[in-house]
């Protein structure tokens, strides 16, 4: 959610920072800015809408030249989508660019109004910009060490001031913050791809740690001003890796590289056959005393977390809650002093699961992140981590990370159950062994991904549309569900099969499209009488089930049949077809796939 990116070098900055904007695109903006260090002014430019509009009024206008500036993509929070409520913010003396929410702006806000400032703007930002203006009296450190103190909530800020032309500052607390390291140039940014270009090396900023970038070097100070030496990091990733690689969308890239990712993620946990956590210290004797899990995540996360308890409570016998954290970190959570609590985000910066793993810590419980970003702020701060190296996923919609949720939340599963002697080694075994096979039959799946287009076809002008399924199929048809409304707009909700006759028919009427998605042998004989149930009243439906399931081309109009794996690790598959229906029926409206409206990839604020 919002980009920041900061340039000091040689380079024309502008140039610098539209590119690096460009590569934050898939975090979700409404509006676009810059401002560099012209001569012995500050430059500003910024408008409402995409890169592009900016791009096109730097034409128009003329674009600022400089060698140091600092830029942003903003994601309406305080004031809607606006010119002058885009960022940057600030005045002739001092700029700043803020990812974040100052929960106390309007008490700040009031106080300079009374000191004779005026505001322009309904940001919260514009208050940190005055803020700074006002503590701002010839030493930016003290100024910036002057401000944090007053404000309250997150942020992450990137400086300039007119005085000092030839230096960034930078500071953050619970919004993420990089440093970028290269020869005779240094950056700022919220992600890695904005600086992959550049270089791959970069520090990561703690909370309140102070950074101030010249050209020729990158100092970090704590906020006494002691300077702090910290370890300097190195992106895995190269550029290609955040490119399209000839998809004509970020988000079909992603979902065809999920059985790559699943093997990145698997496979490197499985030792002489066996599941092998031992590298995020999950020791079995830990996992042998755990009573009950409480997984917490949001969105699409929490929708791996459903598949998780299910795999969990089926193999190990132990019970598990899936909250949505927001929910989780107000509604005073009762937790066991032997409760296990999984924290699962794809950023690993999301401010509410991040808040609900701080609230677990505090209640003394045992934590496992599951993240995929390395070094994020829930990577930190949990007891344990597991890393799903997925690569990056640069779309909104998120497709591959999920994917390898839920595949750990299997390892997770198999290693409980081998510690606490549920299952038996010989079992663990051949779950493991069928694990394994999953790539294989995922990528027989993507192959069959025209069918999926012409389903999509069918289903295109469609204004409402029903999942149903019963189990895991249920958990699935969540998240498909969630995956059709977010990228499509297409008004989509999904309900436990058994649940229709208790309000839920009363909806289908001629031709209402209904997905049912059933790949649990065992509750397949109830879900045909569910299907039967829509069928007389007119929906239309496409069936998602098993390779052979008996009367399936009687039942649908439309089939989608899957390889037969064990009912648990269905979900592995499943997920395939909706992912790819969601996609093309996106493409078919029109729609903007990788960054439909609205919508952000990474949640920093609540």
């Amino acid at each position: 959610m919002c980009g920041i990116v900061g340039y000091i070098g040689s380079k024309d900055s502008t140039s610098v920072l539209i590119d690096g904007l460009s590569k934050l695109e898939y975090r979700g903006y409404d509006s676009a800015g810059v401002a560099v260090m012209e001569g012995d002014r500050i430059n500003m430019m910024k408008t409402k809408g995409r890169l592009a509009d900016l791009v096109k009024k730097m034409k128009d206008e003329g674009a600022p030249k400089g060698h140091c500036g600092i830029g942003h993509t903003r994601w309406a929070t305080h004031g809607e989508p606006s010119d002058v409520n885009s960022h940057p913010h600030g005045n002739a003396n001092v700029c700043i660019v803020h990812n974040g929410i100052i929960e106390n702006y309007l008490q700040l806000k009031n106080k300079l109004i009374e000191k004779g400032y005026q505001f322009e703007s309904e940001t919260d930002t514009e208050t940190v910009a005055k803020l700074l203006d006002y503590y701002y009296h010839g030493d930016p450190f003290e100024a910036i060490q002057k401000v944090v103190t007053k404000v309250r909530g997150s942020y992450a800020l990137g400086v300039i001031f007119r005085d000092f032309p030839e230096r960034i500052y930078a500071v953050r607390k619970d919004s993420p913050l990089i440093v970028g390291v290269g020869e005779g140039e240094n950056f700022i940014a919220s992600d890695i791809p904005a600086i992959l270009k550049y270089t791959r090396q970069y520090y990561l900023l703690e909370e309140n740690e102070i950074a101030l970038l010249t050209k020729e070097k990158v100092e970090l100070f704590d906020l006494d001003g002691e300077p702090i030496e910290k370890e300097l990091m190195v992106a895995n990733w190269d550029i290609e890796a955040a490119e399209k690689g000839g998809y004509p969308h970020f988000m079909l890239k992603e979902i065809h590289e999920q059985p790559t990712a699943f093997s990145n993620t698997v496979s490197p946990r499985i030792t002489d056959g066996l599941p092998d956590l031992s590298s995020a210290q999950l020791a079995p004797e830990m996992l042998k005393d755990v009573e009950k899990i409480h997984i917490v995540a949001c969105g699409t996360a929490m929708h791996a977390g459903l598949v998780g308890k299910t795999t969990i409570e089926k193999l190990v016998r132990v019970p598990v809650d899936v909250d949505i954290a927001s929910e989780f970190r107000y509604r005073n959570p009762i937790l066991g002093k032997n409760d296990l609590v999984v924290i699962i985000s794809q950023s690993g910066e999301t401010a509410d699961t991040l808040a609900a793993l701080r609230l677990a810590k505090q209640a003394g419980n045992k934590t496992v992140a599951i993240v995929n970003v390395v070094g994020s702020s829930i990577a930190r701060e949990a007891d344990s981590v597991i890393y799903t190296w997925a690569g990056p996923e640069i779309a909104v919609a998120s497709t591959k990370a999920y994917y390898v949720q839920i595949s750990v939340m299997y390892l997770l599963a198999l290693s409980m159950a081998l510690a606490k002697g549920t299952l038996s080694e010989e079992e663990v075994r051949t779950y493991i062994k069928e694990l394994q096979g999953i790539p294989a039959l995922a990528e027989s799946v993507l192959k069959n991904a025209e069918n999926c287009q012409y389903y999509a076809s069918q289903f295109q002008n469609a204004e409402d549309l029903f999942f149903i399924g019963r189990g895991m199929d249920y958990a699935l048809s969540m998240e498909g569900s969630l995956k059709l409304k977010e990228i499509s707009y297409i008004h989509s909700e999904a309900y436990a099969a058994g649940e229709l006759k208790h309000g839920t028919i009363s909806l289908i009427t001629d031709n209402t499209p209904v997905i049912a998605v059933s790949t649990q042998r065992k509750l397949y004989e109830k879900m045909i009488g569910n299907i039967k149930e829509v069928k007389a009243r007119g929906a239309k439906v496409l069936l998602v089930c098993h390779q052979n399931a008996p009367e399936a081309h009687d039942l649908a109009e439309y089939v989608i049949e899957l390889p037969s794996v064990s009912d648990i690790f269905m979900p592995l598959l499943t997920i395939i077809p909706l992912q790819l229906f969601a996609y093309y029926t996106s493409v078919l409206r029109g729609c903007d796939v990788d960054k439909p409206r609205n919508l952000a990839k990474s949640v920093t604020v609540e």
